[in-house]
């Protein structure tokens, strides 16, 4: 058994002082992925702030070989990492250095947990709203493909800053955003282009699958959190100084100037 509550310090640590580790095969870290999840939630706790929403990652198969794992990965998206449109966005010691296009939806009402699973139409009657969004994650692993799926979800999925846009004006299916394009442009110019479809088969399917994944782990998605439901294209590498765009067409756009 890892050792979870030095484990969630270590890595709340590095969280806190921009530092980073070396991944060493050892009982501290986790071998599973309910392992895995009970580092990240011990970090929480430890944090003490609040979540204003969450993230997937590894939805798309360029983001599994990215961070070599073989599944997608739920993790928190803390208050202080959450940005507004324009936002001036700290780039840091980032040793991921990419950015990511995203779809974004709000919840109008709770998932929490239960004991059979939640199908597409529950979740999609959970929505409030759709945004834009722009993630730039790093991890406080130094080499963050030795980890593994158990030892990224205790690094609570890689999640780093975020940009989330403003809700979009148009009426939108969430049953038909598997077709919808988008783009990434980094200072004006298109680096990626993908579409709903790229994070596990559409945005819909991937709120679902985390409404799963949190209701078998008893915690559940509350009314006013947002969900970033995974990359589309591909993580497009970025330095400081770069603005960034993620443009989602008719449901708007989103950007952020790493500094």
């Amino acid at each position: 058994m890892p050792d979870i509550d030095r484990a969630a310090e270590i890595i709340r640590h590095c969280w806190n002082k921009g530092d980073a580790i070396d991944y060493v095969k050892a009982d501290l870290w986790p071998d599973t992925v309910e392992q895995g999840y009970a580092i990240q939630q011990a970090m929480t706790s430890l944090r003490g702030e609040p979540v204003a929403g969450w993230k997937i990652a590894a939805t798309a198969v360029a983001g599994r070989k990215h961070i070599n794992v073989d599944q997608p990965l739920a993790g928190r998206l803390f208050k202080s990492i959450c940005h507004s449109n324009n936002a001036r966005v700290p780039f840091g010691r980032n040793r991921m250095a990419v950015a990511e296009a995203e779809f974004a939806f709000t919840l109008g009402a709770d998932l929490p947990p239960r004991s059979t699973p939640y199908t597409e139409a529950e979740v999609a009657a959970s929505i409030k709203s759709l945004h834009p969004g722009l993630e730039f994650p790093d991890s406080r692993f130094n080499d963050y493909t030795l980890p593994g799926t158990a030892g990224l979800i205790a690094d609570n999925a890689c999640a780093s800053h975020f940009v989330l846009g403003e809700a979009t004006t148009e009426s939108f299916d969430p049953f038909e955003l598997n077709n919808h394009p988008t783009t990434l442009l980094i200072n004006d110019e298109i680096v990626t282009s993908g579409h709903g479809s790229d994070a596990l088969d559409g945005p819909l399917n991937a709120l679902m699958w985390i409404a799963n994944t949190l209701s078998d782990l008893d915690i559940g998605i509350q009314a006013g959190q947002f969900v970033t439901t995974g990359v589309t294209g591909i993580p497009s590498p970025i330095k400081q100084g770069d603005t960034v765009c993620a443009d989602l067409g008719k449901f708007g756009s989103v950007s952020a100037q790493l500094v």
